[in-house]
């Protein structure tokens, strides 16, 4: 019987004492089976040098773990990773580790961001409401003097809790491992909506397929009242350059109409998944709030799995853009994933990605 000869070599990052095993579907994806244990090189490398049988799959499908599950392989986001393929008749794969789960947890507990309810009243005297704001605080925040950038988001319900109706962003996890990584001392203010009217707060103040919503009102609620609250009472850099607005959906919408109508207050503009359908003649307003001296960078994502337009809307929207002649004052990070869905995990793997671009590059 003819064998296969495979060579796995593996780099990781982070320092740590727990075994390296492969798993896949040349060992029924067993984990901590002694027989795929990999062998220590030194400097966080790993070697494991198989003899598989006639029978093995053209080709190979498996995954770095440290033991079980709750110990497999993570990207550099903190993110559980697809299976990795190669084919076996290359003879060698050599791959990189950033991060590794521990014990089920990507992040470290000591990291997790302080939260802080800032009123479940807050008034917003706009559209004479109230409504609660959570303020998410570095984790050592009370240790330092530091001055913090400021993300403003949008669906406040929708980012911490893990039990919300449509899942949660994991706001929280994602800070505290970025925390880890040495990044990510951001103050971030989550704004709950206003559940049955929130399509009318997130509906530009102007002629949509909506009708004409109460956008107006809103995003002047979060410039000139709980902007300046915030930077009264903590300490943020309060200029433009270090303050974001983001959201999701109808919330991304929103996001990006309140950058074009305050380009003084924001100049980072985080957008996942927007309802651009709601409003395709948006671009038409850039002009009139741009400033040629107010920069906008803007994070634009969308999955291939959503509405059957919405990727295409993303990219006729910078193009609608540029072609105003007004692009360089905004610089567009477009990221597409085709498996993407239409939901809260989705976005919060997304997240730390758009943070590092938006304010830590």
């Amino acid at each position: 019987m003819r064998l296969n000869r495979f060579t796995f070599e593996l780099t990781t990052n982070p320092t740590d004492d727990r075994p390296v095993y492969i798993t896949g579907n040349f060992n029924n994806w067993k984990t901590a089976d002694a027989n795929f244990r990999m062998t220590p090189q030194g400097n966080n490398q790993y070697k494991l040098e198989l003899v598989l049988p006639e029978k093995t799959p053209g080709v190979l499908v498996y995954k770095y773990v440290r033991g079980g599950w709750e110990n497999e392989e993570l990207d550099a986001y903190g993110n559980t990773m697809d299976n990795r393929t190669v084919e076996l008749h290359r003879g060698r794969v050599s791959d990189y580790v950033p991060c590794w789960l521990n014990n089920g947890l990507a992040c470290n507990p000591d990291f997790m961001p302080q939260i802080q309810i800032l009123d479940e009243n807050f008034e917003i005297p706009q559209l004479i409401k109230t409504r609660r704001i959570s303020v998410l605080l570095p984790y050592n925040y009370h240790q330092t003097e530091i001055s913090y950038p400021v993300l403003y988001l949008q669906d406040g319900q929708n980012l911490l809790d893990p039990n919300a109706p449509f899942g949660s962003w994991g706001v929280d996890r994602k800070l505290a491992f970025m925390a880890e990584q040495g990044q990510g001392d951001i103050i971030i203010v989550a704004i709950d909506h206003a559940v049955d009217e929130r399509i009318a707060e997130f509906t530009p103040s102007h002629p949509t397929k909506l009708g004409i919503g109460d956008g107006k009102k809103y995003t002047r609620f979060l410039a000139d009242t709980l902007k300046p609250y915030i930077d009264k009472h903590f300490r943020t850099l309060p200029e433009r350059m270090h303050t974001g607005i983001g959201g999701s959906s109808m919330g991304g919408l929103i996001s990006i109409y309140a950058g074009l109508m305050y380009p003084e207050v924001y100049s980072k503009i985080l957008v996942f998944s927007p309802s651009l359908w709601v409003d395709p003649q948006l671009h038409d307003h850039a002009p009139a709030f741009l400033h040629p001296d107010n920069d906008i960078s803007m994070y634009l994502y969308g999955g291939g799995r959503e509405s059957a337009d919405l990727v295409q809307e993303m990219w006729a929207f910078k193009e609608n853009i540029e072609s105003q002649g007004i692009h360089k004052n905004i610089t567009f990070q477009i990221s597409i994933d085709p498996k993407g869905k239409h939901n809260e995990y989705r976005w919060g793997e997304e997240f730390p990605k758009a943070v590092e671009w938006l304010f830590f590059r």
